[in-house]
């Protein structure tokens, strides 16, 4: 590490006693860094600003959103209790209030994996020249807003 830091290793052995401590450092800085991207973003709901510091982040940092969103580890929250939480913010919505939990987990499922692809394309520089981070936005935002539909129409359908 203290070689690609361009640096000696006595920095590193003098703040970290251990490896694990400067793994833990890390982490620590990636989570500062992303709650400062979340912090940054703008939009209408938590949601929004989910996605939208998702791509920032797999933009701004490729190789780190590579590296704790796509492969496990076991610093990262588990999946179920970030789904959890964001079930019941979904719950909250007023269109989804009279969903149950099975429908807002399936809606949250399908947000998730449309972001997450998006998010890595974005990460692995697979994106078309023709479109920008704010184009990659609004097409994230619509996508949800399609996903919302649909899933809204099945719902009145299931009721006839």
């Amino acid at each position: 590490m203290a070689k690609r830091l361009n640096s000696s290793v006595a920095p590193i052995y003098v703040n970290f006693a251990t490896v694990d401590e400067l793994i833990e450092a890390v982490v620590n800085r990636v989570f500062a860094m992303t709650d400062k991207l979340l912090a940054e973003q703008a939009g209408e709901s938590m949601f929004e600003k989910i996605g939208k510091a998702s791509l920032a982040f797999a933009r701004e940092y490729p190789i780190l959103f590579r590296e704790l969103s796509i492969q496990p580890n076991q610093y990262m929250a588990s999946y179920e209790a970030v789904e959890n939480s964001l079930i019941e913010a979904l719950g909250e919505d007023e269109d989804m209030r009279d969903w149950t939990m099975e429908e807002r987990k399936r809606l949250l499922f399908k947000l998730r994996a449309f972001q997450m692809g998006l998010s890595v394309m974005v990460s692995n520089n697979h994106v078309p020249l023709w479109i920008d981070h704010k184009g990659l936005e609004g097409i994230l935002m619509e996508i949800g807003d399609d996903l919302l539909l649909a899933q809204q129409i099945k719902k009145k359908e299931s009721l006839k």
